[in-house]
């Protein structure tokens, strides 16, 4: 035997939604808050203003208004004017009319929130929502590279995060230079190496400037030269430095020839000990991977200890051009009538040296005589 059980169910109840508060309004009654703007893009550290207005019906009257940044149902939302995070730097700018204007100073980061504003009335409350996006942004320096060749384009772009709402000014610096360019990107056509540095840029009346962007210019060796050191006379057992100077980036290799003959590397090249065989034509080749350059060829005189070589050094002029013949005269003359001076000294001396010995020598055979004759005389007088 089978028994049927059969279920029945009870009608659903209904759902019943229960509204508390002051009533439920509409714009239609009367009610509203109009923001200026609904999104802001404001600069860290800039001062913010957000225009308003509200409207409420006929026959209320105002008796609080307030900034928030929360809304939670059936829960009064904070006001941002009691807010220790806040309540230094907002100000009302509104009044308990229609104009509910706020400014908020030195904006950060955590700021980037939805505001909305509040009133309250004798009969009623309202909150405009949705309300006014804050986003905050630093400044950025972009560059299409941060190397570019000499004489190449490169164009620099002052990004922020977002759009900045306000029409802006830009500042544009290089180093500790400020440039003449107000355009939010900074246009370079050809590249020189003057163009080279840290840039960073601002926007006008507003103290936040960007981290610095580096911008490297690469070139060929350029004005590449020899400088001699000693110059105008070098003589004979002198060490000699020549040094090659050339502006590159990257910086160049050296290479020095004598002639055509490849005789070291280096930036300096040192002549130890520089004797006649070391006489000729110098120069240095500075390359990089962009190029090389020569250098004009210097020429090394050597100038003979005992003034042999006046007809070569008399040819030799000064390395840089600055001395002339007569001065290389001059200089010769000098050498050699201090060399000869020297000598003169040299075989004064040696004289001098002769003739003292000789006189130690007298003096040393009469200061024995005399002992001599001392020991005898007591032995006379014994007879």
């Amino acid at each position: 035997m089978y028994l049927m059980v059969m279920s029945v169910m009870a009608p659903p109840l209904p759902v019943i939604l229960l509204l508390i508060g002051q009533g439920v309004y509409s714009a239609a009654d009367g009610w509203s808050v109009s923001y200026s703007s609904s999104h802001i893009c404001a600069l860290k550290d800039s001062t913010v203003t957000i225009n308003c207005t509200y409207k409420y019906p006929t026959g209320h009257h105002i008796t609080e208004v307030l900034w928030t940044n929360t809304i939670v149902p059936c829960i009064d939302a904070p006001d941002l004017f009691k807010e220790s995070e806040y309540r230094e730097r907002i100000q009302y700018l509104g009044d308990k009319q229609h104009d509910c204007s706020v400014r908020l100073t030195d904006v950060r980061h955590t700021d980037k929130q939805e505001y909305y504003f509040r009133f309250i009335t004798n009969k009623g409350k309202w909150i405009g929502a949705p309300g006014v996006t804050l986003d905050v942004t630093d400044l950025q320096v972009e560059s299409e590279g941060e190397t570019v060749m000499e004489g190449h384009p490169v164009n620099l772009t002052c990004k922020s995060r977002c759009s900045l709402t306000d029409t802006s000014t830009f500042i544009w610096f290089r180093n500790t230079q400020t440039l003449n360019d107000t355009n939010k990107k900074l246009i370079l056509p050809s590249v020189r190496r003057e163009n080279a540095g840290d840039y960073r840029c601002a926007v006008q009346g507003h103290k936040l400037t960007s981290p610095h962007q580096r911008l490297n210019v690469t070139y060929p060796p350029k004005q590449t030269s020899v400088a001699v050191n000693p110059c105008c006379v070098i003589v004979e057992g002198d060490s000699v430095n020549l040094t090659c100077i050339s502006q590159s980036n990257p910086p160049a290799n050296i290479s020095w020839f004598k002639e055509e003959t490849s005789v070291g590397s280096g930036n300096i090249f040192i002549i130890s000990n520089i004797r006649s065989d070391h006489i000729g034509e110098y120069k240095c080749k500075a390359e990089n991977e962009l190029g090389e350059k020569y250098s004009e060829s210097v020429t090394l005189n050597v100038l003979s200890v005992r003034c042999v070589s006046l007809s070569v050094a008399l040819g030799v002029g000064c390395c840089l051009g600055v001395c002339g013949a007569s001065a290389i005269l001059l200089i010769v003359m000098y050498i050699c009538r201090r060399k000869s001076l020297r000598r003169k000294a040299s075989e004064r001396k040696l004289k001098n040296d002769d003739v003292s010995n000789d006189t130690y020598t007298a003096l040393e055979l009469k200061s024995r005589s005399s002992d001599l004759y001392g020991t005898l005389t007591p032995n006379q007088k014994m007879m």
